[in-house]
């Protein structure tokens, strides 16, 4: 059943319709991609000290140390001397221009599998540092790839070059060009004083055992690599430790009850929203997902092509990011993907949509009512 005739049944539960992903087209202008470099509203309140480190994982609370320690060596002017507006630090006191930067390198990379915490561990760091937010920047790789994109290579290094830090989440490795651009992007930023901190994602078949690869990544940005300092973080996915199983999907009925029943949600038929994000591109999914309190899909299927796979990743990202309930009826979440797309290239993006669309849908347990 889609989501129109469902509705049609349900409508005398609310005066309002749900509102739906597939009838909006977002336009995002460039100064608003700069202007949301910040960490996700899932991660507004997180700290190092909201970290919980797993007691049987001590590479866990060493990481802590360490970026508490790096955080705090952040402090003062930007390590080149120059601020937002490219002015020079004050002069007059011998031939110090500005705060000698600290020693030692200029980057860290958090080396663990997905669900361990690192998302949490950089939002932490970006909060941590001594700077005004405007002299931060925090995004995934694919959004600074949009923003190299909106931009221009020049302006963004124009645009980032007074930043006193950049954290990126989620460094992609499979698609060498993009590597290539942004480590390209990286060394411009390093040579202006801009520290650097990064999470990544693992070579296609460099699968190892769910680990992401330091080696990989810092032999990707050849370049850079004495600039960062790899800091392994070990455990296990942290959504699922001690949590239920996943709730299972339910009916087209209660999706759609629900959605009529939940002030801001949405409600679309799964095959038509997927067709819908093949005509925003990605750097808009955040904007797609403005005002949502829920988002309610009927009729969940395997995703037809690995396109549409990857696009389903994106969105589950921002999805994740701002904290949204997913409630659904179909297939569970852990049969979005085929058997060879999991072993596959991209896997570790599958595993970590599915573990963050699973996490979505126990917190939408609550708005089924009956």
């Amino acid at each position: 059943m889609s989501s129109s005739s469902a509705a049609s049944k349900s409508s005398p539960i609310a005066e309002a319709s749900p509102l739906s992903l597939c009838a909006r087209e977002p336009h995002v202008p460039a100064d608003r991609l700069v202007a949301e470099m910040v960490p996700p509203p899932r991660f507004d309140s997180v700290r190092f000290s909201t970290y919980i480190p797993d007691p049987n994982q001590p590479s866990q609370t060493e990481a802590v140390r360490v970026l508490e320690g790096f955080a705090g060596g952040l402090g003062g002017a930007h390590a080149s001397g120059a601020g937002k507006t490219g002015r020079r630090g004050f002069l007059g006191f011998g031939r110090s221009r500005a705060p000698k930067a600290p020693a030692g390198p200029r980057g860290v990379y958090l080396d663990g599998g997905y669900g361990v915490g690192k998302t949490h561990l950089l939002a932490s760091l970006w909060h941590a540092t001594p700077a005004e937010p405007s002299l931060k920047a925090f995004g995934t790789f694919v959004e600074l790839t949009n923003l190299v994109g909106a931009l221009g290579f020049q302006q963004t290094v124009q645009t980032l070059s007074g930043h006193r830090l950049l954290c990126i989440d989620e460094f992609e490795l499979d698609d060498p060009g993009d590597t290539v651009l942004v480590s390209t992007l990286l060394g411009k930023l390093v040579d202006a004083g801009v520290a650097l901190a990064a999470t990544s994602n693992t070579l296609p078949g460099k699968l190892g055992e769910g680990r992401f690869a330091a080696a990989d990544f810092l032999r990707e940005i050849q370049g850079l690599s004495a600039h960062f300092r790899p800091l392994r973080i070990d455990g296990e996915d942290y959504r699922h430790r001690g949590l239920p199983e996943a709730p299972a999907p339910y009916s087209d009925e209660q999706v759609t009850k629900a959605a009529y029943a939940t002030e801001g949600a949405s409600l679309d038929d799964f095959p038509h929203l997927l067709d819908h994000l093949a005509r925003v591109h990605p750097s808009r999914y955040g904007a797609l997902t403005d005002g949502l309190k829920a988002v309610c899909l009927t009729d969940v299927q395997p995703v037809p092509d690995q396109s549409t796979a990857l696009r389903l990743v994106v969105l589950a990202d921002r999805l994740y990011d701002r904290e949204v309930p997913v409630l659904a009826s179909g297939l569970p979440f852990d049969k979005l993907f085929s058997e060879e797309m999991l072993k596959g290239g991209y896997r570790k993006k599958y595993f970590r949509a599915i573990s963050r669309l699973t996490a979505l849908a126990r917190d939408a347990k609550g708005l089924v009512t009956a």
